[in-house]
Parts: C-alpha cells; sequence; structure tokens
C-alpha cells in the first residue's frame, strides 16, 4: 500500500489507493485507517493521504541510509564548497540505483537526480562505479538490457559498456560523458566497508567532455576514501 505512493503521486485518495492495490474500498480503508494510526500515512485536509513521519523514522535506520549520510556529509560538504557543483551519493538497489543525498548550487548544471530517487546505473557515473562492482548476475541483467539511450552519447551497446566497467575497475574511477544530458560530465568514485562497494559518490558539472571533470578526479577519489575509512571505523 505505501508503494502506491511516488514523488509523481504524493497525495492519493481512498479510491485511488484501493485501485492501486486492487482491493475494495472497504478493505483499503481499513488498512488506510491503520496505517493513520500507526503513523505510516497522513490526511491532508481535503482527504487524500500522504506517507507519514513513521516511514521517515524508519528509512533512517537503514544502515545504507543513516550511517553511510552520516559518514559521507563532511566529505560533500568540502567537494561542495570547493567545486559549488553538484555533488551526489548513490547505493545500487538490485538493477537500479538510488541517491541518498546531493547538494547542489543554484547554477550548477541540471541533473536529473533527486534524493530517494532511483535511476538506470549504466549511464551515470555513480551507477558505472556501482555497476562495475555489482554481482555478475546483475551486470549480466543490466547488460541485457534494455539500455536507454538519454542523449546522443549514451553507451547502449553491452560490448562498449563492459570495456567501460572494466575500465572502472581498472582506474578506480568513472567518467559519465554527457550520458545523462548533453551538457553534463560526472566523475565517480567507489566508496567501500571493508573489501565491498557499498556506495558511490561523484561530482557532476558542466561540460562538453570528458576533460571538463580531469582536475576534480584526485578530489573525488580522495572524499571517497575519506568516507570509506570513516565507514570501516563504524
Amino acid at each position: 500500500m505505501l508503494g502506491c505512493f511516488s514523488r509523481e503521486r504524493p497525495a492519493l485518495t481512498l479510491s485511488q489507493i484501493a485501485r492501486a492495490v486492487g482491493l475494495p474500498v472497504s478493505t483499503a480503508h481499513r488498512l488506510v485507517a491503520e496505517l493513520v494510526a500507526w503513523g505510516g500515512l497522513e490526511r491532508d485536509p481535503d482527504g487524500s493521504y500522504r506517507i507519514g513521519l513513521r516511514v521517515f523514522e524508519l528509512g533512517a535506520l537503514a544502515p545504507r541510509g543513516l550511517a553511510l549520510r552520516e559518514a559521507a556529509l563532511p566529505f560533500m560538504e568540502d567537494l561542495y564548497e570547493v567545486t559549488h557543483e553538484n555533488v551526489q551519493l548513490a547505493v545500487r538497489d538490485q538493477d537500479e540505483l538510488v541517491f541518498v543525498e546531493r547538494f547542489a548550487a543554484r547554477d550548477a548544471v541540471t541533473v536529473l537526480t533527486r534524493v530517494g530517487g532511483r535511476f538506470a546505473m549504466p549511464p551515470t557515473g555513480v551507477g558505472l562505479v556501482l555497476l562495475a562492482h555489482a554481482p555478475l548476475d546483475i551486470q549480466e541483467r543490466v547488460l541485457a538490457g534494455p539500455l536507454t539511450r538519454y542523449t546522443a552519447h549514451t553507451i547502449t551497446e553491452p560490448r562498449r559498456l563492459r570495456q567501460a566497467l572494466a575500465e572502472v575497475r581498472r582506474t578506480g574511477f568513472a567518467v559519465s560523458d554527457r550520458q545523462v544530458t548533453g551538457d553534463a560530465v560526472s566523475v565517480a568514485a567507489p566508496i567501500l566497508a571493508g573489501d565491498t562497494v557499498v556506495a558511490a559518490l561523484s561530482v557532476v558539472v558542466r561540460g562538453s567532455s570528458a576533460a571538463a571533470v580531469h582536475h576534480l578526479t584526485p578530489m573525488v577519489r580522495a572524499a571517497a576514501r575519506g568516507i570509506s575509512r570513516q565507514l570501516s571505523r563504524a
């Protein structure tokens, strides 16, 4: 029932909820009332429902959410102060990535990122890092496609994507050159807990080639290593 809500549909009526989950309105009414009493849903003055604060409280307990954000925020803030560009933190959830934190200046290049939002892994810098270190069955499933083309620069050929992932593993960072929007270039690096890649950190800037992020690569890698050290101490 909670899964019916999304950023595009943040408020739903009882009838909409019932239709979305395939339940009679009477049954949906009982379950919604229980969720409201628990705090999972809140009712607006117009009678529609929204996700309640209890869900936010529980989400903050997720180890890949709260602990990761607490470790990453100081390093992300430093990156932001130096660059005043988009600084992003993401984790992998099955075949997609989820953005768990983001900093952005008002005049920074526009990105399709939102905290809590999901996105395909192949075209993004953070996604390339996460996919490169994902289990082989995940990699093969993603490579089997379909691979969405967002711009003329998006890699949609499995062979080229395999090469890109191998390069990420070899160099320790990823560059996405205008693969999501035609004017954005990102550089990303892996964040580890022990020997496992658990997240990826990136900076996204306005640019027309991979050269736009060359000078940022050492900073992003250093910040990612710093976050990794913090996680290892936790």
